[in-house]
Protein backbone atom coordinates (compact mmCIF):
# COMPACT_ATOMS: atom_id res chain seq x y z
CA UNK A 1 0.00 0.00 0.00
CA UNK A 2 1.12 3.77 -0.39
CA UNK A 3 2.41 6.09 2.08
CA UNK A 4 2.41 9.41 0.64
CA UNK A 5 5.21 11.78 0.97
CA UNK A 6 5.82 15.13 0.71
CA UNK A 7 7.17 16.19 -3.04
CA UNK A 8 6.96 19.78 -2.72
CA UNK A 9 4.20 20.18 -4.81
CA UNK A 10 0.25 20.35 -4.81
CA UNK A 11 -1.74 17.57 -5.94
CA UNK A 12 -5.05 17.86 -6.12
CA UNK A 13 -8.12 15.80 -5.94
CA UNK A 14 -10.10 17.43 -9.14
CA UNK A 15 -11.07 15.58 -12.15
CA UNK A 16 -8.55 15.96 -15.58
CA UNK A 17 -11.00 16.12 -17.51
CA UNK A 18 -13.69 18.44 -17.29
CA UNK A 19 -16.78 16.31 -19.03
CA UNK A 20 -16.69 12.62 -18.12
CA UNK A 21 -18.59 10.47 -20.48
CA UNK A 22 -20.02 8.30 -17.65
CA UNK A 23 -19.47 6.86 -14.47
CA UNK A 24 -19.01 3.06 -13.56
CA UNK A 25 -18.33 0.13 -10.90
CA UNK A 26 -15.06 -1.80 -11.39
CA UNK A 27 -13.57 -4.19 -8.56
CA UNK A 28 -11.31 -2.26 -6.38
CA UNK A 29 -9.39 -4.51 -4.41
CA UNK A 30 -6.66 -3.73 -1.60
CA UNK A 31 -7.72 -0.66 -0.95
CA UNK A 32 -8.51 1.64 2.94
CA UNK A 33 -12.00 2.66 1.89
CA UNK A 34 -13.72 6.36 2.74
CA UNK A 35 -10.62 7.79 3.02
CA UNK A 36 -8.90 11.10 1.71
CA UNK A 37 -6.17 11.65 0.08
CA UNK A 38 -4.20 14.83 1.76
CA UNK A 39 -2.28 17.61 -0.31
CA UNK A 40 0.80 17.55 -0.50
CA UNK A 41 2.38 20.53 0.35
CA UNK A 42 5.65 22.32 0.55
CA UNK A 43 6.43 21.19 4.21
CA UNK A 44 9.17 18.86 4.87
CA UNK A 45 6.45 17.01 7.14
CA UNK A 46 5.26 13.64 5.60
CA UNK A 47 1.68 13.25 5.27
CA UNK A 48 0.23 9.45 6.46
CA UNK A 49 -2.65 9.21 3.95
CA UNK A 50 -2.25 7.03 0.58
CA UNK A 51 -2.92 7.93 -2.73
CA UNK A 52 -5.27 4.96 -2.74
CA UNK A 53 -6.92 5.62 0.02
CA UNK A 54 -8.76 8.14 -1.76
CA UNK A 55 -10.27 6.07 -4.13
CA UNK A 56 -13.92 5.56 -3.23
CA UNK A 57 -14.58 2.97 -5.57
CA UNK A 58 -15.37 2.60 -9.42
CA UNK A 59 -14.22 4.95 -12.15
CA UNK A 60 -15.02 7.65 -14.32
CA UNK A 61 -15.05 6.84 -17.86
CA UNK A 62 -13.27 9.94 -19.70
CA UNK A 63 -12.86 8.05 -23.45
CA UNK A 64 -14.70 5.59 -25.49
CA UNK A 65 -14.02 3.75 -27.99
CA UNK A 66 -10.52 4.19 -28.67
CA UNK A 67 -9.03 1.73 -30.88
CA UNK A 68 -6.06 -0.93 -29.88
CA UNK A 69 -4.53 2.17 -27.77
CA UNK A 70 -0.61 1.94 -26.39
CA UNK A 71 0.20 5.11 -24.77
CA UNK A 72 -1.03 8.00 -22.64
CA UNK A 73 0.35 11.31 -22.03
CA UNK A 74 -1.15 14.55 -20.44
CA UNK A 75 -0.60 18.05 -20.61
CA UNK A 76 -2.40 19.93 -18.92
CA UNK A 77 -6.01 19.56 -19.38
CA UNK A 78 -5.23 17.59 -22.15
CA UNK A 79 -4.62 13.99 -22.73
CA UNK A 80 -3.24 12.29 -25.73
CA UNK A 81 -3.71 8.52 -26.65
CA UNK A 82 -1.35 7.09 -29.18
CA UNK A 83 -3.22 4.01 -31.19
CA UNK A 84 -1.36 1.16 -32.83
CA UNK A 85 -2.89 1.41 -36.08
CA UNK A 86 -2.22 4.68 -36.63
CA UNK A 87 -3.40 8.24 -34.84
CA UNK A 88 -3.25 10.33 -31.81
CA UNK A 89 -6.42 10.96 -29.69
CA UNK A 90 -6.80 13.71 -28.07
CA UNK A 91 -9.07 14.15 -25.14
CA UNK A 92 -10.16 18.19 -24.47
CA UNK A 93 -12.75 19.53 -22.67
CA UNK A 94 -14.52 15.86 -22.56
CA UNK A 95 -14.48 15.99 -26.51
CA UNK A 96 -12.09 13.20 -28.76
CA UNK A 97 -10.30 13.86 -31.78
CA UNK A 98 -8.16 11.83 -33.58
CA UNK A 99 -5.02 13.60 -34.49
CA UNK A 100 -2.95 11.88 -37.62
CA UNK A 101 0.70 11.39 -37.82
CA UNK A 102 2.65 12.28 -40.32
CA UNK A 103 6.11 10.17 -40.81
CA UNK A 104 8.61 10.07 -43.63
CA UNK A 105 8.28 6.23 -43.87
CA UNK A 106 5.25 4.33 -44.00
CA UNK A 107 4.07 2.88 -40.74
CA UNK A 108 4.02 -0.73 -40.57
CA UNK A 109 0.52 -2.46 -38.39
CA UNK A 110 1.36 -5.88 -38.56
CA UNK A 111 0.58 -8.33 -35.30
CA UNK A 112 1.94 -6.21 -32.31
CA UNK A 113 3.76 -3.94 -34.64
CA UNK A 114 2.42 -0.10 -35.19
CA UNK A 115 2.22 3.67 -33.56
CA UNK A 116 3.17 2.83 -29.66
CA UNK A 117 5.30 4.44 -27.59
CA UNK A 118 4.68 8.25 -27.16
CA UNK A 119 6.65 10.96 -24.88
CA UNK A 120 5.58 14.78 -24.74
CA UNK A 121 8.48 17.01 -25.19
CA UNK A 122 9.65 18.50 -21.56
CA UNK A 123 8.63 21.94 -23.03
CA UNK A 124 5.72 20.25 -24.77
CA UNK A 125 3.66 23.88 -23.93
CA UNK A 126 5.94 26.05 -25.60
CA UNK A 127 7.33 23.89 -28.58
CA UNK A 128 4.57 21.40 -29.42
CA UNK A 129 7.52 18.53 -29.77
CA UNK A 130 6.88 15.20 -29.24
CA UNK A 131 8.40 12.05 -29.72
CA UNK A 132 6.86 8.19 -30.94
CA UNK A 133 8.11 4.79 -31.43
CA UNK A 134 6.74 3.13 -34.28
CA UNK A 135 7.20 0.49 -37.39
CA UNK A 136 8.28 0.69 -40.29
CA UNK A 137 9.11 -1.59 -43.07
CA UNK A 138 12.87 -1.76 -44.92
CA UNK A 139 13.71 -4.11 -48.08
CA UNK A 140 10.56 -6.21 -47.00
CA UNK A 141 12.01 -6.32 -43.22
CA UNK A 142 10.32 -4.87 -39.92
CA UNK A 143 12.10 -2.35 -37.79
CA UNK A 144 11.22 0.37 -35.57
CA UNK A 145 12.33 4.17 -35.50
CA UNK A 146 12.49 6.64 -32.69
CA UNK A 147 11.25 10.43 -34.25
CA UNK A 148 10.42 13.47 -33.14
CA UNK A 149 7.05 15.16 -34.17
CA UNK A 150 5.07 18.61 -33.28
CA UNK A 151 1.57 19.52 -33.72
CA UNK A 152 0.38 21.57 -35.89
CA UNK A 153 -2.85 21.89 -35.64
CA UNK A 154 -4.31 18.31 -35.35
CA UNK A 155 -1.16 16.77 -37.18
CA UNK A 156 1.80 15.46 -35.73
CA UNK A 157 4.62 16.40 -38.37
CA UNK A 158 8.02 14.66 -38.28
CA UNK A 159 10.71 16.64 -38.01
CA UNK A 160 13.55 14.14 -37.64
CA UNK A 161 14.85 10.99 -36.84
CA UNK A 162 16.40 10.08 -33.53
CA UNK A 163 16.94 6.35 -34.13
CA UNK A 164 16.82 4.08 -36.70
CA UNK A 165 17.12 0.22 -37.43
CA UNK A 166 15.83 -1.01 -34.28
CA UNK A 167 14.59 -4.81 -34.53
CA UNK A 168 11.09 -4.94 -35.47
CA UNK A 169 8.86 -8.02 -36.32
CA UNK A 170 5.41 -9.31 -35.37
CA UNK A 171 5.27 -9.81 -31.59
CA UNK A 172 7.77 -8.69 -29.13
CA UNK A 173 8.24 -5.30 -30.52
CA UNK A 174 8.57 -3.17 -26.75
CA UNK A 175 8.26 0.44 -27.59
CA UNK A 176 8.04 2.32 -24.28
CA UNK A 177 9.41 6.15 -24.18
CA UNK A 178 10.01 7.83 -21.40
CA UNK A 179 12.06 11.10 -19.71
CA UNK A 180 14.27 9.98 -17.12
CA UNK A 181 15.05 12.71 -14.22
CA UNK A 182 18.59 13.08 -16.03
CA UNK A 183 17.10 14.68 -19.04
CA UNK A 184 17.61 11.57 -21.26
CA UNK A 185 15.10 10.15 -23.45
CA UNK A 186 15.13 6.02 -22.70
CA UNK A 187 13.35 3.83 -24.57
CA UNK A 188 12.69 0.12 -24.73
CA UNK A 189 12.78 -2.37 -27.48
CA UNK A 190 11.64 -6.34 -27.37
CA UNK A 191 13.82 -8.96 -29.06
CA UNK A 192 11.23 -9.79 -31.53
CA UNK A 193 10.24 -13.56 -30.58
CA UNK A 194 14.63 -13.31 -32.03
CA UNK A 195 15.85 -14.19 -28.30
CA UNK A 196 19.51 -14.39 -29.50
CA UNK A 197 19.29 -10.31 -30.07
CA UNK A 198 19.17 -10.27 -26.41
CA UNK A 199 22.28 -10.92 -25.61
CA UNK A 200 23.73 -9.12 -28.41
CA UNK A 201 25.46 -6.45 -27.29
CA UNK A 202 25.78 -5.17 -31.63
CA UNK A 203 21.77 -5.46 -31.65
CA UNK A 204 19.13 -3.06 -29.99
CA UNK A 205 16.84 -5.48 -29.42
CA UNK A 206 16.05 -6.74 -26.31
CA UNK A 207 17.22 -3.47 -24.67
CA UNK A 208 16.87 -0.49 -22.36
CA UNK A 209 18.17 2.49 -24.63
CA UNK A 210 19.07 6.13 -23.53
CA UNK A 211 19.65 9.16 -25.76
CA UNK A 212 19.68 12.61 -25.62
CA UNK A 213 16.74 14.36 -27.12
CA UNK A 214 18.51 14.90 -30.69
CA UNK A 215 19.13 10.87 -30.92
CA UNK A 216 23.09 11.46 -29.72
CA UNK A 217 24.90 8.74 -27.54
CA UNK A 218 25.35 10.44 -24.13
CA UNK A 219 29.34 9.82 -23.45
CA UNK A 220 28.17 8.43 -19.97
CA UNK A 221 26.24 5.39 -21.33
CA UNK A 222 27.48 2.42 -19.58
CA UNK A 223 28.78 0.44 -23.31
CA UNK A 224 30.78 3.30 -25.34
CA UNK A 225 29.26 4.49 -28.43
CA UNK A 226 26.03 2.51 -27.92
CA UNK A 227 22.54 3.28 -27.36
CA UNK A 228 22.22 0.39 -24.89
CA UNK A 229 22.16 1.09 -21.59
CA UNK A 230 20.48 -2.40 -19.84
CA UNK A 231 20.07 -5.82 -21.90
CA UNK A 232 19.23 -9.30 -21.31
CA UNK A 233 15.26 -8.45 -21.92
CA UNK A 234 12.81 -10.51 -23.43
CA UNK A 235 9.68 -7.49 -24.21
CA UNK A 236 10.08 -4.58 -21.96
CA UNK A 237 7.06 -2.22 -22.37
CA UNK A 238 7.06 -0.23 -19.00
CA UNK A 239 9.89 1.80 -17.28
CA UNK A 240 9.32 4.30 -14.53
CA UNK A 241 11.63 6.33 -12.12
CA UNK A 242 11.02 6.90 -8.35
CA UNK A 243 11.97 9.52 -6.34
CA UNK A 244 15.18 8.29 -5.20
CA UNK A 245 16.22 8.28 -9.20
CA UNK A 246 16.01 4.91 -9.55
CA UNK A 247 14.82 2.77 -12.54
CA UNK A 248 12.17 -0.08 -12.70
CA UNK A 249 11.11 -1.66 -15.77
CA UNK A 250 8.57 -4.49 -16.59
CA UNK A 251 9.07 -7.41 -18.63
CA UNK A 252 6.89 -10.09 -20.83
CA UNK A 253 8.10 -13.42 -19.52
CA UNK A 254 7.64 -16.53 -21.77
CA UNK A 255 4.27 -17.86 -22.73
CA UNK A 256 4.73 -20.98 -23.73
CA UNK A 257 5.44 -20.61 -27.65
CA UNK A 258 7.47 -22.36 -29.84
CA UNK A 259 10.76 -21.44 -29.25
CA UNK A 260 12.84 -20.88 -32.79
CA UNK A 261 14.77 -24.08 -33.59
CA UNK A 262 12.63 -26.24 -31.52
CA UNK A 263 11.04 -26.66 -28.19
CA UNK A 264 8.71 -24.62 -26.23
CA UNK A 265 8.40 -21.93 -23.65
CA UNK A 266 7.49 -22.32 -20.21
CA UNK A 267 4.56 -19.65 -19.41
CA UNK A 268 4.69 -16.92 -16.90
CA UNK A 269 7.93 -15.72 -15.28
CA UNK A 270 6.73 -12.14 -15.99
CA UNK A 271 9.18 -9.78 -14.21
CA UNK A 272 9.69 -6.33 -12.57
CA UNK A 273 13.16 -4.97 -12.50
CA UNK A 274 15.38 -2.51 -10.86
CA UNK A 275 17.69 -1.55 -13.59
CA UNK A 276 21.38 -0.71 -13.15
CA UNK A 277 23.51 0.85 -16.18
CA UNK A 278 25.20 -1.63 -18.32
CA UNK A 279 23.46 -4.55 -16.34
CA UNK A 280 22.39 -8.15 -18.18
CA UNK A 281 19.09 -9.54 -16.93
CA UNK A 282 19.63 -13.19 -18.44
CA UNK A 283 16.96 -13.87 -21.36
CA UNK A 284 16.81 -16.25 -22.35
CA UNK A 285 20.04 -17.76 -20.21
CA UNK A 286 18.46 -17.40 -17.22
CA UNK A 287 14.37 -16.79 -16.51
CA UNK A 288 12.28 -16.42 -13.26
CA UNK A 289 14.26 -16.85 -10.13
CA UNK A 290 17.04 -18.46 -11.88
CA UNK A 291 20.51 -16.99 -11.24
CA UNK A 292 23.94 -16.98 -13.08
CA UNK A 293 27.27 -15.01 -12.73
CA UNK A 294 27.15 -11.42 -14.17
CA UNK A 295 23.17 -11.40 -14.68
CA UNK A 296 20.80 -9.48 -12.50
CA UNK A 297 17.68 -11.51 -11.39
CA UNK A 298 14.37 -9.75 -11.12
CA UNK A 299 12.86 -8.18 -8.17
CA UNK A 300 9.79 -9.52 -8.79
CA UNK A 301 9.02 -12.83 -10.52
CA UNK A 302 5.14 -13.95 -11.60
CA UNK A 303 4.18 -17.82 -11.49
CA UNK A 304 3.31 -20.28 -14.00
CA UNK A 305 0.19 -18.08 -14.68
CA UNK A 306 0.96 -15.11 -17.18
CA UNK A 307 0.25 -11.35 -15.90
CA UNK A 308 1.73 -9.88 -19.11
CA UNK A 309 2.62 -6.24 -17.67
CA UNK A 310 2.75 -3.20 -19.59
CA UNK A 311 2.98 0.10 -18.69
CA UNK A 312 3.93 1.29 -15.15
CA UNK A 313 4.27 4.48 -13.67
CA UNK A 314 4.85 5.36 -9.71
CA UNK A 315 2.99 7.20 -7.30
CA UNK A 316 4.26 10.22 -5.11
CA UNK A 317 4.64 7.47 -2.49
CA UNK A 318 7.03 5.41 -4.57
CA UNK A 319 4.67 2.63 -5.45
CA UNK A 320 5.08 1.38 -8.57
CA UNK A 321 1.46 1.27 -10.86
CA UNK A 322 1.17 -2.08 -13.08
CA UNK A 323 -0.92 -2.21 -16.09
CA UNK A 324 -1.26 -5.99 -17.01
CA UNK A 325 -2.72 -7.37 -20.19
CA UNK A 326 -2.73 -11.28 -19.19
CA UNK A 327 -3.47 -10.16 -15.28
CA UNK A 328 -6.33 -8.44 -16.61
CA UNK A 329 -5.72 -5.48 -13.92
CA UNK A 330 -4.18 -2.31 -12.40
CA UNK A 331 -1.56 -3.54 -10.42
CA UNK A 332 0.67 -2.04 -7.34
CA UNK A 333 4.12 -3.23 -7.26
CA UNK A 334 5.57 -2.42 -3.40
CA UNK A 335 9.61 -2.37 -4.53
CA UNK A 336 10.80 -2.83 -0.53
CA UNK A 337 8.82 -5.74 0.12
CA UNK A 338 8.31 -6.74 -3.30
CA UNK A 339 4.63 -7.56 -3.37
CA UNK A 340 1.79 -7.50 -5.98
CA UNK A 341 -1.31 -6.51 -5.43
CA UNK A 342 -4.53 -6.12 -7.36
CA UNK A 343 -6.12 -2.41 -7.76
CA UNK A 344 -8.57 -2.61 -10.26
CA UNK A 345 -10.18 -5.46 -11.98
CA UNK A 346 -12.97 -6.70 -14.18
CA UNK A 347 -12.31 -4.11 -16.75
CA UNK A 348 -10.52 -6.46 -18.94
CA UNK A 349 -6.71 -5.98 -20.50
CA UNK A 350 -4.73 -2.52 -19.25
CA UNK A 351 -2.15 -1.97 -21.52
CA UNK A 352 -0.46 1.52 -19.71
CA UNK A 353 -1.37 3.66 -16.96
CA UNK A 354 -0.48 7.10 -15.26
CA UNK A 355 -0.77 9.07 -12.78
CA UNK A 356 -1.06 12.83 -13.42
CA UNK A 357 -2.91 15.48 -10.91
CA UNK A 358 -3.23 12.94 -7.93
CA UNK A 359 -5.65 10.94 -10.05
CA UNK A 360 -4.78 7.50 -11.14
CA UNK A 361 -5.41 6.91 -15.01
CA UNK A 362 -5.21 3.63 -17.04
CA UNK A 363 -6.36 2.43 -21.20
CA UNK A 364 -7.84 -0.70 -21.21
CA UNK A 365 -6.70 -2.79 -24.35
CA UNK A 366 -9.64 -5.29 -25.24
CA UNK A 367 -9.58 -4.14 -28.95
CA UNK A 368 -5.93 -6.43 -29.05
CA UNK A 369 -6.40 -10.12 -27.58
CA UNK A 370 -9.44 -9.31 -25.55
CA UNK A 371 -12.96 -9.52 -25.87
CA UNK A 372 -14.04 -5.79 -26.43
CA UNK A 373 -17.53 -4.82 -25.05
CA UNK A 374 -19.77 -1.95 -27.28
CA UNK A 375 -17.57 1.05 -25.42
CA UNK A 376 -13.64 -0.47 -24.95
CA UNK A 377 -11.25 0.85 -25.52
CA UNK A 378 -11.92 3.13 -22.85
CA UNK A 379 -9.71 5.85 -20.89
CA UNK A 380 -10.56 5.62 -17.29
CA UNK A 381 -9.99 7.40 -14.62
CA UNK A 382 -9.81 5.62 -11.12
CA UNK A 383 -11.57 7.32 -8.27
Amino acid sequence: MLNMKSKGKMITVALLLALPLSTATGTIQSLTLGQTAVAATSSTTATTSKLTDSLKGGYTVAATKLDVPWSIQFSGNTAYITQRGGGIVQIKNGKQTVQKVQTKKPLRVVGEAGLTGFVLDPKFTKNKMAYIYHAYEKNGEGFNRIVKVKLVGNVWKEQSKLVEGIPGGRIHEGGRLAFGPDGMLYSTAGETNRRELSQDLKSLGGKILRMTSTGKIPKDNPIKNSYVYAYGLRNSQGIAWTSDGKLYASDHGPSGAPIPGGGTDRTGLDEMNLIKPGSNYGWPKIMGNETAPNMVSPLYVASSKAIAPSGIATTPDDTILVATLAGKSLKEFDPVSKKMTDILTDVGRVRDVAVHNGKIYVITNNTAGGTPEKNDDRLLILK
